[in-house]
């Protein structure tokens, strides 16, 4: 493709970075500034109603700025990569209508993966029956059978990671073959400027996030989750979720819950710092003015 049909091509703008690392905040000043919606690709802000757990954007934030890909499905209805990709790339599509640049702000790796490099991933129904089974064998011999069959996926996927754990089980039971084997990748017609968030502070910043989370109304927020769908919903097994968990059945104080949550959380981002290293070439933004250094960074992508 000539240099000239590359600069025609509309703009996708991620803004990338581990858990904590200030990507909403700094989302939303893109987004105001550029006249943009702000596209999260969280894999559990995706869910309605786990909004203070995932550090969703709040209310104010979002009459700020108009905010999508967030509340699509309730947390008994897991949807999986393709389905998020599909409905991202539709409303890419529409901001690439409205003004030609879209803006994705998220930390969930393998999601930006998917939809930035237009990795495929196998198109293999949900099987009720089979996740029933999964759900009954428990999550650590689940993911023992994932690291069995798929060493690869099971080294991606967290071990706590019950939705994903899952989902890799069905393709390979569904197709005899490993997830990680089936994932090609057409990339799509768009021009891709990566952004990146990483700050030295990023512990202090966890451990105030986690923190905050509990004085917000987590434990409340679980118990809430827990009366609508269930104690053995996967995603109340995800970090601070689960923690909050184990104060409402008594195995947990809540300050043991809060250090908990804050070690699984420096683990996390820990994996997602590694995973964008080895997968993403963000421009880094490392100075005093985060926000003049993107805008400028866009610009000379602009022209």
């Amino acid at each position: 493709m000539s240099q000239a049909e590359t600069a025609a091509q509309p703009l996708v703008i991620v803004l990338l970075g581990p858990t904590a690392s200030g990507k909403t905040a700094l989302g939303i000043e893109l987004a105001q500034a550029l006249d943009l919606a702000v596209l999260s690709v969280d894999s559990r802000q995706l869910y309605k109603e786990m909004d203070i757990g995932t550090a969703k954007p709040t209310p104010a934030q979002r009459a700020a700025v108009r905010h999508e890909l967030l509340d699509l499905r309730r947390p008994d209805q897991p949807i999986n990569l393709q389905e998020f990709r599909a409905e991202a790339e539709q409303v890419i599509t529409a901001e690439h209508a409205r003004r030609g640049i879209a803006l994705l702000v998220g930390g969930s790796g393998l999601y930006l993966k998917a939809i930035t490099q237009g990795m495929t991933p196998p198109a293999v129904p949900p099987q009720p029956q089979l996740r029933a089974q999964l759900d009954a064998f428990g999550q650590p011999l689940c993911h023992q059978l994932l690291c069995a069959a798929d060493p690869t996926a099971g080294a991606r996927i967290m071990a706590n990671d019950a939705l994903r754990t899952q989902r890799a089980l069905e393709v390979i039971y569904a197709t005899g073959q490993p997830l990680s084997a089936q994932q090609g990748a057409t990339p799509p017609p768009w021009r891709v400027l990566e952004l990146g968030l990483n700050p030295p502070d990023l512990k202090r910043r966890i451990a105030l996030r986690s923190a905050g989370l509990y004085a917000e109304g987590l434990v409340e927020e679980t118990r809430s989750l827990i009366e609508r769908y269930g104690e053995a919903c996967p995603l109340l097994d995800t970090i601070g979720y689960g923690e909050a968990k184990a104060v409402l059945s008594g195995d947990l104080q809540e300050p043991e819950a809060i250090a908990l949550t804050t070690q699984r959380t420096q683990q996390f981002a820990k994996r997602q710092r590694t995973w964008f290293r080895r997968q993403h070439q963000p421009l880094w933004l490392d100075g005093a003015d985060p926000l003049q250094q993107a805008l400028q960074a866009i610009e000379r992508v602009l022209g």
